[in-house]
């Protein structure tokens, strides 16, 4: 196996806490203030540089396992991609305190002169933003505890580099009115395997059909030679590879023609320039890497970006231009969201914050509650119009909290983060989670600053300028189910059922029960998808204890076995009674579709699943958009 692959992260990790070690052993308490932090900053810089180096390699291990088919080295890696960031910073802080000078009074004032010399250590680089980050987050750890309010952004404007300039992650593949088998093929290789294709004609040719087909559908003309746009790179995640493009065409206007290459059109009549949308979904099999699917509707590519799916490994460096290419293939998810689909998820924080700032400024809306019943354990707010909604844990429950004990508002963000950290399966919202934020006071209603001060004021200090978060939960916004459904035509609602049930069996098959079954904690995203968005009655469903009342008597007085054990107990056949689905027809179909959660032979039988360490199948994209229908299953 490859050395890259092979490597653990602990070796490259020691060579980073030794090179920076080697730089801390210069400070010298006679040196003046400004040296001293520049000797500070560059061991940071030390093992950052270090982080982002094994960071960029685990893409191109992926890729290899990929070609390999090494499944199980795969998941590792995953994991490793997962936690590695943390690793580095917690193995950098305890050295920085170990260090950190005791003469100097004004701890925030030192760290003033740290960062100006990291800011200059990192000037020009591409990676400057994440960089910046990782500093942020240094002086987080290090001063854990204090309210020292971060900026989420990434440092000096100027600092940055013009991300547009020398950083193309697309090619283009030359076309004449059609996309030919012969362009696809070439699309095809742009992942640079190092592993044979099974047919690579024959796929070339299926996808071209397809994909002219889908431009005739639309009445759309290719006009450009260079019209087929692909990133230059694989997407890998699990056992798959997918390819990202589109093609570019018009549909003429009044009946007029537009020809490739120099053929004319009368002014007026060319039409809107469009692009069609491509991703092609690709396995590897005993005989060979061979394409699977190919999705060009927007909102089916959603599914298979989805912050709420493991992140992508991208053989791709080029991060903004990645997630800006992303954004135009789905602009209904927010930009900062892309970018932790790819694992960029701390620059992704600053995104996203930089997008919240961007609304309140554009639409000059305030902060308020959101839209929904108001949560017994966090308080939702949100801008009516923003992409975005906000979560702060309370102190302690509201009324109506359905537990007998409150751990308290900690235990709540490890279960948040926790859910963050896994592959959540395709129906679990992705947190934007954020530490010591600053947001301007005048943002909020004054019935959502007095909520704070009466329910979190263990997590939110208001301030006469600034409203300053401890911990801060930022999600992608949804309708919440109950209020969805309210308005629903009878087949969305239909369909918003047969969502709910898929949303259920994802989280089960990742491991995740939700004891509060409640459709409150369910919302509806903007393709129609479904997701759990509420964290606080989450736990392994490995360790619920799975029981029945069905085959008692009617009238039978007596308790039954399981109402005198401990834990999580959980009877299926009463889901619909936690769900609160308030329509009666909606009920029933429920009970027609998704038949099997409501018995005891599925969720033990995913439970024996779990304890023999296999995870079921989750499939991000929809069976009909398979080229062929599958003679054996995938291996």
């Amino acid at each position: 196996m490859d050395a890259a692959v092979a490597q653990p992260v602990d070796e490259a990790l020691a060579r980073a806490e030794r090179r920076a070690l080697r730089c801390l052993d210069e400070l010298d308490p006679d040196q003046p203030r400004r040296k001293r932090g520049e000797i500070f900053a560059r061991a940071i810089l030390i093992v950052f540089e270090v982080y982002y180096s094994r960071s960029r390699e685990i893409p191109f291990a992926q890729k290899r396992l990929f070609e390999e088919r090494n499944w199980p080295e795969t998941f590792k890696l995953s994991r490793e991609r997962l936690t590695i960031y943390g690793r580095y910073l917690n193995a950098l802080v305890p050295l920085l305190r170990e260090r950190w000078p005791q003469n100097i009074p004004d701890d925030r004032g030192f760290w003033v002169e740290v960062e100006a010399a990291f800011l200059d250590f990192i000037h020009g680089r591409y990676e400057a933003d994440l960089a910046f980050a990782f500093l942020r987050s240094t002086r987080r750890v290090v001063r854990q505890g204090e309210w020292a309010p971060v900026a989420y952004y990434a440092g000096r404007a100027a600092d940055g580099p013009d991300y547009e300039i020398g950083h193309d992650v697309t090619r283009t593949f030359p076309v004449s009115r059609k996309v030919s088998a012969g362009a696809v093929a070439n699309a095809l290789k742009a992942p640079n395997f190092n592993a044979p294709f099974r047919d690579l004609d024959g796929d070339a040719q299926l996808l071209a059909e397809r994909i002219n087909g889908e431009l005739e559908r639309r009445g759309g003309v290719v006009d450009s030679p260079v019209a087929f746009e692909v990133i230059n790179a694989g997407f890998f995640r699990n056992r798959g590879c997918y390819i990202a493009g589109r093609v570019w065409y018009r549909v003429p206007q009044n009946g007029a023609e537009t020809m490739a290459g120099d053929a004319t059109v009368a002014p007026g009549r060319e039409g809107k320039r469009e692009f069609l949308p491509i991703v092609i979904a690709l396995l590897n099999e005993k005989d060979g890497i061979f394409a699977d699917a190919l999705i060009t509707e927007s909102d089916e590519i959603h599914r298979v970006f989805s912050s709420a799916l493991a992140n992508f490994h991208v053989t791709e460096n080029a991060y903004h231009q990645l997630a800006r290419f992303l954004h135009e293939l789905m602009p209904k998810r927010p930009l900062g969201l892309h970018y932790s689909t790819i694992g960029f998820n701390h620059v992704g924080k600053v995104a996203v914050m930089k997008e919240l700032v961007s609304e309140h400024n554009r639409n000059g809306e305030l902060l308020d509650f959101a839209v929904g019943s108001r949560g017994t354990v966090a308080i939702g707010f949100s801008m009516p119009s923003s992409r975005y909604v906000m979560k702060v844990i309370r102190d302690t429950p509201a009324e109506g909290y359905k537990w007998d004990t409150f751990d308290g508002p900690e235990a709540i963000l490890k279960k948040y983060g926790v859910v963050h950290d896994m592959d959540r399966a395709g129906s679990m919202l992705d947190n934007v989670i954020y530490s010591n934020a600053r947001l301007e006071r005048s943002w909020f209603t004054p019935e959502l600053l007095q909520e704070f001060a009466n329910a979190a004021d263990g997590s939110v200090k208001i301030l006469h300028r600034y409203v300053l978060f401890k911990h801060l939960i930022v999600q992608m916004k949804l309708v919440p189910l109950p209020v969805y459904l309210e308005t629903a035509s009878e087949a969305a609602g239909k369909r918003a059922i047969e969502e709910l049930g898929i949303c259920i069996q994802n989280n089960a098959a990742a491991n995740i029960f939700n004891k509060d079954l409640d459709a409150r904690n369910y919302g509806v995203s903007r393709i129609g998808k479904i997701y759990l968005f509420d964290y606080d009655a989450v736990e392994p469903l490995s360790g619920v204890k799975v029981r029945t009342n069905l085959g008692r008597f009617d009238g039978e007085e007596d308790i039954p076995d399981w109402y005198f054990e401990t834990g999580t107990i959980f009877l299926p056949e009463e889901m619909l009674v936690g769900l609160r689905i308030d329509d009666p027809e909606l009920r029933r179909y429920f009970r027609e579709a998704n038949a099997e959660l409501m018995s005891t032979g599925y969720w033990e039988g995913m439970q024996r699943a779990h304890a023999k360490g296999l995870m079921p199948k989750v499939r991000s994209y929809l069976p009909d958009r398979k080229l062929r229908r599958p003679e054996n299953p995938v291996s």
